[in-house]
This record gives structure tokens, sequence and C-alpha cells, in this order.
């Protein structure tokens, strides 16, 4: 019946209590409300005072291990170095060990000298080419090894050696017979080993390698006994690389190197521990033997046919089989591996300026026609120094430097999405590839889906120019493994507008005219400087005017106009874009077309004031 059941007493709780203390006396209260018949010593020899203190204890454990595990959740707050480390993975932040300085090093020789049209010169034929990964040695014994090789023999494109050359000895008519020959080249401090891996018939799939030498900053190369390359990748599910080759176009001046996407079915992923500072490799899991390349294994080919059935039993499958694909790699076996990497660094391998001076490891080819004596006086006469210090070494970073990454990395992305993330990636092509110098995007008035990309150079005078085609080829390559498949991107030239400042002055009767006047040009020159100008950028008129009137002697500003230049004036070469600027100036504003940027290229003759 309703009205025979009873309603059970509300019993106050207190759910605030965090610390010992709080919970013995939150549970001394609770037994003294509701069971004083039962229980009425509640000091601490009692048996009450242990029952109160054993569930307080517990409590306070349970509390703090409650907020211990709810502070590890976050990577602001966490402390243990295992969850810190696992959230440095998840955020992508590849560890590295410590970082090797660079420096940049002069090497010398000396070669016979060959009469060639009646003009002593370098006889070609015994210029000599150190290789890459020359071993040097500084003073302090810091390992260098040359990042490039050094070609002596090279030429530009107007036919002319790249390297310096001076009159070395001469004979008894003052005739030269040797020349002393220079060119720079960067090296990399660090030592350079190999390390080979045995592995079996049957490999566990995705097994990785250790490397015995603790600060891998860089793994230089993974073949295995077949030959077969395996490529570095950031992900197993990353299935091609970028490859570059020397650019054999006429622009291999501009762009030394062009840049292709091959396919990487063998690939690992480098990943050092920031606690004991170990590399290790991982490997993919794929089958050699299979022939697929399948972005996901087909499920049509684990299907199993019933043949007639209409009814089938329970049975068990392996899920390792939707991995036997090169989707995530081939994973070596019956095998050995040999790795080749550099290790080492640290800010004691930012060496002083002509402390590397030695050769540990000399890699050095002649022509043919060289004969073996001279080419052992050239290679004795070999000598270098680095006329700067070296710099950019510096210690592994720790977990918490790696920690302080984590909300950067947390904003990163792969992929071209935003107007920013295309800026960014223009900017990040390696300079071997070419050297943008402005890039800005607009959207495409064709097509909603695409961007034009605006794109300019400088070349050797250091004016802009229209960017080589090899370096917009490259871009291409670069710039398509970013992008979203639904996206377009149109790479275009910017047009460079050149101009020419012309203004007049009254200036202080009391002030030299003259030095004034070279004032007003020189802070003119300041802010007109390409440094300050972006593509798509105006130039703001009250911008000249203010750095006028404010030059000291200046009492007033009469006239300031903005002229365009264009072709060739007065062995001075201009760009040959025209362009109204009286057309498109409004309110003190004078705006370009789109993808264009305003240059002034000769500033002693393109700046002209008048004092009046």
């Amino acid at each position: 019946m309703a009205g025979d059941q009873q309603l059970k007493n509300s019993r106050t709780r207190n759910y605030v209590a965090k610390d010992f203390d709080a919970f013995r006396g939150e549970l001394l209260r609770y037994a003294r409300t509701y069971f004083g018949d039962k229980i009425q010593d509640f000091s601490e020899p009692s048996l009450g005072g242990l029952l109160l203190d054993m569930a307080a204890s517990v409590s306070d454990s349970m509390s703090f291990y409650m907020d211990h595990q709810f502070r590890e959740m976050s990577w602001s707050t966490a402390v243990e170095p295992s969850n810190i480390v696992r959230m440095i993975k998840e955020a992508g932040i590849k560890s590295r060990g410590a970082s090797p300085s660079v420096a940049t090093v002069t090497m010398f020789v000396e070669v016979p000298a060959k009469v060639v049209a009646g003009e002593y010169v370098p006889d070609e034929s015994t210029l000599p080419k150190i290789k890459q990964n020359t071993q040097l040695i500084s003073s302090s014994g810091i390992t260098f090894s040359l990042a490039d090789d050094v070609d002596f023999a090279e030429k530009d494109r107007s036919g002319l050696l790249r390297a310096k050359y001076v009159i070395g000895e001469v004979d008894s008519s003052g005739n030269p017979t040797t020349f002393l020959m220079k060119r720079d080249v960067s090296c990399v401090s660090g030592k350079i080993t190999s390390e080979s891996f045995n592995v079996s018939a049957d490999p566990r799939p995705f097994f990785t390698i250790s490397l015995s030498n603790t600060d891998v900053n860089e793994v230089l190369g993974v073949v295995d006994r077949s030959g077969y390359e395996y490529y570095e990748v950031q992900s197993l599910s990353q299935d091609t690389v970028f490859k570059t080759f020397p650019n054999m176009s006429t622009d291999s001046e501009e762009v030394p190197r062009s840049i292709e996407v091959i396919p990487a079915p063998r690939r690992f992923v480098n990943n050092a521990d920031p606690q004991t500072r170990i590399t290790t490799l991982q490997f993919g899991g794929g089958n050699a033997l299979t022939i697929d390349d399948d972005i996901i294994p087909d499920p049509e080919t684990l299907a199993l046919p019933l043949y007639g059935k209409t009814t089938l039993s329970r049975f068990s499958i392996d899920p390792n089989a939707l991995l036997q694909t090169k989707t995530l790699g081939i994973l070596p076996n019956n095998t050995s591996l040999t790795v080749t990497y550099r290790f080492g660094g640290g800010s004691s391998h930012n060496v002083a300026a002509r402390s590397i001076r030695g050769i540990s490891s000399l890699l050095i080819e002649f022509p043919d026609s060289c004969l073996a004596s001279i080419a052992s006086s050239v290679r004795a006469s070999l000598d270098l120094r680095n006329d700067s210090p070296a710099a950019g070494g510096d210690a592994a970073p720790t977990i918490e430097d790696l920690r302080a990454q984590i909300p950067v990395a947390r904003s990163q992305q792969d992929r071209i999405v935003t107007k920013e993330d295309l800026i960014s990636r223009v900017y990040t092509l390696p300079t071997k590839l070419g050297r943008i110098f402005r890039a800005a995007v607009r959207p495409s008035p064709d097509n909603p889906l695409a961007s034009q990309l605006f794109i300019c150079s400088k070349d050797s005078s250091g004016f802009l120019t229209t960017s080589p085609d090899t370096l917009k080829n490259n871009m291409r390559v670069y710039l398509n493994e970013f992008r979203l498949i639904s996206d377009a991107i149109d790479i275009l030239d910017a047009r460079v507008i050149n101009i020419r400042v012309k203004f007049s002055v009254f200036i202080n009767p009391n002030a030299n005219k003259a030095t004034t006047l070279q004032a007003v040009i020189s802070r003119i020159n300041e802010i007109m400087n390409i440094k300050n100008f972006q593509i798509d950028q105006p130039i703001m008129l009250s911008d000249i005017q203010n750095v006028v009137i404010n030059t000291p002697g200046v009492l007033t500003l009469v006239d300031l106009k903005i002229e365009n230049l264009s072709g060739p004036i007065q062995n001075r070469r201009y760009s040959n874009v025209t362009h109204n600027v009286k057309q498109y100036t409004k309110r003190g504003i004078v705006y370009g077309p789109p993808g264009s940027i305003f240059e002034l290229r000769y500033p002693q003759y393109d700046i002209m004031g008048t004092a009046l």
C-alpha cells in the first residue's frame, strides 16, 4: 500500500573535503550525527578514532591520485616524464639530439698555369673536386664535414671559372707558373659513422632499431644488402618524398637544383627519446612480394566465398592481414641494413674564426688527364680556413623545452588550408631550389576554388626580377604535396613597377642647402627601401611627406611626385612594366595593379630633390 511506504531520511554530506584533516573532520561530524548512540569515543587512541583515521587516510590518498591523474592529462601541469613525452609525440614534435654548428670555410689549392689564347690561366686539366663529407678538424678537436662538393673546375653561364684565383709563383721572366685558387663552402660539425643491423627472415612488423651513439642530428642514409634505399618520412603513411637533382637548364645559376616527387615504398621514421637521447628508426610492416599500391587494402581480397551456402559458422581472422600492404612501408626481411648518420653537437662546436685548419679525411678526385705527380702536388697544396666563427651549435632540448613547443605544434598543420599556410609554405622552400623574395596570395577571379600566388625574386645585382621557370616548377611540385585536393594554385609572376621620387622643399636660410637636401634624400631612401615593401602594398604619400617635413632644416614641402620608369634609361635597366601613377593615385595613396610591387631601383638617380 502506498500509505505504508516509509521515506528514507536524507543525510547531509559534504563533498568539498580534499585533505586528511578535512576528511577526518567530516567523518567525525557524520559519525556523531548519525551513530552517536553506537560509538561515543572518537579520540585518537580509541577504536572509533582508528576507524576515522583509516577512512580519512584512504580518502586522502584517493583524492590525491585523482587530482594527480587529472593534472597528468594536461601538457601544462603534467609532471610525470613519461606522460610529458607521450604528449610531445602526440603533438607531432620531433625530438633531436644536440644541434651541430655550421661554418663557412675557404678552400685553397695551388695549380699549374697554362697559356690559353695568349693569356695565362689555371690549367683546367689539373683542377680538383673535393667531395662532400670530406672531414675537417678544428684546433679544439671538433670534426666538421663538407656539406657540398667543392669543384674548382665549375664554370658560370659565361664560361668563366667560379673559383677566384691570383698569381702564385712566377718564372724568371715574370710569367705565372702557378695560380692560387679559392672557393667557399659550408661545413657542418659532428662525426659521420655507419652501423649495420641484421634483419631476420621473419621480422616483427614495424620493428625498430636503436643507434648506439647519442645526439644523432641527421640520418644521412639507410641502405639494405640489395642496394635498396630507405627514405626518412614524418609518418609511415607518407608514401612519397622530395628528391633534388642538379638543374641543367639555363637558369642554373639562380636555381642550382630541381625537385621532384618520388615514391618511397621503403621508408622509416626517426624518433629520439628526449630522456636518453637515443635515436630509434621504425620501419614499415608491408610485404615486398605483394603488388599493391592501394591507399587502403581492398576488403574484397579478404572476403570468404560461400559457394552456394546460405549459412556459415563463426570463424577467426587475423587483423594483421590488413597491414600486409606497402601503404605503411615495406618491411625489411632476411637482409642487413647499413645506417649512415651524423652525431654530436652542442655549444662547444661553435668554434672561433680561423680555428678550422686541418683535414682528417680527404675525399678528392682529379680529371683523368691529370698526371699523378701533378695531382700529388695539388693535393699537398690544399689549405683551408674559416674567416668567421661557427654558429648554431646548441645542447639537446630538454623535456621542458619540448613541452613549451606543444601549444605551437598543435596549431600547425601539414596541409595548406588558409592564406597564411600557403605563404608559410612558399617561404620554407629550400634555398637550393630557388629563393623567393616576396610572395602574395589573391583569390582567383575566374575560379572560386583557386588562388593566385604572385612571386618575384632578386637577380645577382639585388634587383627585383621575374622568378626563373625552374623555380616556379619546383614551387609547383613542392606545394602540390600540401594543397587540398579541391584547391588550385596559379603561380604567377609579380609585376615589378620601378618608380622615381621627385620633390621640392623650402629650406631654412640658416641651414646648409646641400647638406639638408642630402639628409632628405637619405631619409626617403630609407623608407622606400625594397625591404619595406610587399606585393600589393601601396605607397602612402603621407609617409614620405612626414619624413621630409621632419628633416631638420626643412621649412615646408612644396611638391612631391611619384613617376614610373621602364626600359633602359642612360645605361640603367628598369623593368618593362609601365604604370599610370596619376590614374592609380587616390586620396594620397598610390596603388598598383593586382600582383604588383613597387621598387626604387637606383636611389642615387631615382630620388630627385630641389631646394628652394
